[in-house]
């Protein structure tokens, strides 16, 4: 008896406990879409101009090291032609160079030059281990108080949350998506990240480093 009691009582912890973490990922999730309403684009026709737009990095290969990895490509186009139609003059490259070999913002400055980007109109921050340290790096040491963030729109989304609460104008210019099997786990991911977002709110993260301003004129 005393161990079926044991039972019922863990089997309702558990359901509360799931009841919570289903209701905060569903209030962060609603949070963010709610934020950034009429705040991304995907034409050229309709995004405003804004000087400096912020390329979010993430990894150029897949796990093979050989194959590109498609969220990376297509973050590369949204950026080039967001500059060749003069919507910004300058990107600002973000990502992570974390340990030797790897280096996000380097790998889109080569390949942005490789297009025809002149060296002069790219920027890069390799301090950017966290999509939350870009933005924020982005007013510190860059000074921009107004940016157009580059990367696919439910990343946009959350960066333009932390914009928000950090005093950045900021809009999105969508990048094209990969297929829904390509993306299953960074849905999942993403889920995850927007709660995590919000402990960082609460708990009052700050970015990994900061260091002296290298504004953007």
């Amino acid at each position: 008896m005393k161990k079926f009691w044991n039972f019922k009582f863990l089997s309702v912890v558990f359901l509360m406990l799931t009841f919570f973490i289903v209701c905060l990922v569903f209030y962060c999730n609603y949070q963010v879409e709610k934020n950034a309403e009429g705040k991304t684009y995907s034409t050229l026709s309709t995004i405003p101009y804004n000087k400096v737009g912020l390329l979010l990095g993430t990894c150029k290969t897949l796990k093979d090291k050989k194959t590109i990895n498609p969220f990376w490509k297509n973050r590369l186009d949204a950026a080039y032609i967001l500059w060749k139609s003069n919507k910004i003059k300058y990107i600002l490259v973000s990502g992570d160079n974390g340990w030797h070999g790897y280096n996000e913002p380097l790998d889109f400055k080569e390949a942005l030059m490789a297009l025809g980007v002149p060296d002069s109109c790219i920027v890069c921050d390799y301090a950017g281990f966290r999509t939350f340290d870009s933005i924020i790096r982005c007013k510190e040491i860059f000074g921009q108080k107004s940016v157009t963030v580059i990367s696919q729109q439910f990343h946009n989304e959350r960066a333009l949350y932390i914009a928000k609460e950090n005093d950045i104008n900021a809009f999105g210019f969508n990048a094209k998506d990969v297929s829904f099997k390509d993306g299953l786990r960074n849905f999942f991911r993403e889920k995850a990240a927007r709660v995590l977002m919000f402990l960082d709110f609460l708990f009052h993260t700050q970015p990994h480093f900061l260091g002296k301003p290298k504004f953007i004129k």
